[in-house]
């Protein structure tokens, strides 16, 4: 069997189709500003409000986004009735309580990756959800992706033939005052970086029955580098690095024993998928315009679309994947020594 003749084409529809709702936005950080402009330039979704622990960042961020509220706290922003779904993208220590602030209050949730430390707080978020009956779903933008349409049709039909490897980077470099740096607030390249491959190599792989890792910590206390071996069914592995002492490639392949997938750099948003049959005789490509957060949008979309529906997950992004993800992660954190500071309480 050869490689098909050309790509498929992504089935994800247009964002601008999407239900419309009516967003708050909890965290005024880095990621809400992407999401905001994001969901402002591509689709429908009204954000209304935003929610700070301080009013004047707050007031700042809703003035420069043009949203009918600021609020002062967390608090407000889940009691404020003209908000349907609420976007968590505060740091990474505080998604879980945040998370069941929301919850509590009767307002689905997209929370920003990782959906909590690990996989105990994971599992009440779920149980939470479950019980409220409310939406919840991670906000892993990598896998609401056009290009990541196009790859899960091409594993799907077998073009790869039977599945053995999965080889995955991401790192990038840090000043020495980014919050990854600090421990207080979960730093490291996990949750941040390493989530990305880890998720793709479940993802494609399954659940990995052996773990093993090995870290180098950063002069601030927290992990600086992880590498990952994971050994899935059937012998089948998976390779992994991650780093925020570096820029590294930031690649993926997926490799089968008729042709092998790339993902060019980076790996985890919109970009090209190159499928190369076993010998490199033929090459195909798809292309998309490499265009960054801008893509945010899509996971937004998929949020409202389900939501609408009177569904309370999304296949994009099951629950359970991100739990299962959360779990490798643990295990990684416990064999190379790393606790957060509310675990070690």
């Amino acid at each position: 069997m050869t490689i098909p003749a050309q790509m498929p084409l992504p089935r994800v529809p247009n964002s601008l189709t999407a239900p419309v709702l009516r967003w708050g936005v909890m965290g005024t950080g880095w990621i809400a500003e992407r999401f905001v402009e994001s969901l402002q330039q591509s689709t429908r979704q009204q954000v209304v409000a935003v929610g700070s622990r301080s009013r004047e960042a707050a007031a700042t961020f809703s003035k420069r986004f043009g949203l009918r509220t600021g609020h002062g706290s967390y608090q407000e922003l889940v009691a404020d009735a003209e908000v349907d779904v609420v976007y968590i993208a505060t740091p990474h220590n505080a998604h879980y309580p945040c998370a069941m602030l929301a919850l509590d209050a009767g307002k689905h949730i997209l929370v920003e990756k990782p959906l909590a430390l690990n996989v105990t707080e994971a599992l009440q978020i779920a149980q939470l959800a479950e019980r409220r009956g409310l939406f919840c779903m991670e906000g892993m933008w990598t896998f609401s992706l056009p290009r990541f349409d196009v790859v899960r049709q091409l594993l799907q039909s077998g073009a790869l033939g039977e599945l053995r490897s999965v080889i995955a980077d991401h790192g990038e470099r840090f000043a020495s005052s980014h919050r990854i740096m600090r421990p207080e607030l979960a730093g490291g390249p996990l949750l941040d970086l390493g989530i990305y491959p880890i998720a793709l190599a479940n993802a494609v792989l399954g659940i990995p029955e052996r773990v093993h890792a090995i870290g180098q910590p950063a002069p601030s206390g927290v992990n600086g580098q992880t590498s990952i071996v994971l050994g899935h069914a059937q012998g089948n592995q998976s390779a992994i690095h991650t780093t925020l002492f570096s820029d590294t490639p930031t690649t993926a392949t997926i490799a089968g024993t008729k042709a092998t997938l790339t993902l060019p750099g980076p790996f985890f948003g919109p970009g090209d998928v190159v499928l190369t049959e076993a010998g490199g005789h033929r090459r195909i490509r798809y292309t998309e315009p490499a265009i960054g957060h801008r893509s945010l949008h899509y996971q937004a979309a998929e949020v409202a679309r389900r939501i609408a529906a009177g569904e309370r997950s999304s296949p994009r992004r099951p629950l359970q994947a991100s739990i299962d993800t959360l779990a490798v992660m643990d295990e990684v954190r416990r064999q190379t020594g790393v606790a957060f500071a509310e675990e070690l309480r």
